[in-house]
């Protein structure tokens, strides 16, 4: 005699148009891929900064400029995409070109979107703050087993990469003998 299973089917509101609860899963984001992330875009703002303090120069006719004007322009043009990547594009989307380029995002603890708010405050405050002591702010992601840093922390943030769905090879069907290739 075997048993019957029997599956029991949760009573649903009639009137509720609320759709049912997903379960998420997220991958904390590996320490390296982080600093990739972050590397990516600091890279991105050096050239920035190089290409733009170059254009100024040769838009303003050279060694003319007085005081420095074309560094200026730089480091202006430099804190413009700055604050458009770090902040206000962390903010809407989750993510920085660095960590769009890696496969991470930035969420909330509760899984959404940061906000421009929690973004600024994630890089303009944390940053400065994780880099203070000798750095050992971004280092607490190596060892922490949430794997949030001291920016992190402070935001209630965290970074998580991209789930990857695994992949399945399909079976291949087998020939009947005598076919042509």
């Amino acid at each position: 005699m075997t048993a019957k299973v029997q599956t029991a089917k949760l009573p649903s509101s009639a009137g509720s148009n609320r759709p049912e609860p997903r379960v998420r899963v997220r991958f904390r984001a590996p320490f390296a891929l982080r600093c990739g992330a972050l590397l990516i875009d600091y890279i991105l703002l050096a050239l920035i900064m190089v290409f733009s303090t170059m254009i100024a120069r040769v838009m303003g006719g050279g060694a003319r400029m007085a005081g420095g004007t074309a560094e200026k322009v730089g480091i202006l043009v430099t804190l413009i995409v700055a604050v458009l990547d770090l902040v206000v594009m962390a903010g809407l989307t989750g993510r920085t070109v660095g960590k769009w380029t890696t496969g991470l995002r930035i969420e909330r603890t509760d899984g959404t979107l940061p906000g421009i708010g929690r973004a600024a405050l994630r890089h303009l405050v944390g940053y400065p703050l994780s880099l203070l002591p000798f750095g050992l702010g971004f280092l607490i992601v190596a060892v922490s087993p949430t794997g949030r840093s001291l920016h992190d922390l402070i935001s209630g943030t965290m970074v998580v990469r991209r789930a990857v769905a695994p992949m399945v090879t399909p079976a291949r069907k087998p020939r009947p003998q005598g076919a042509s290739v």
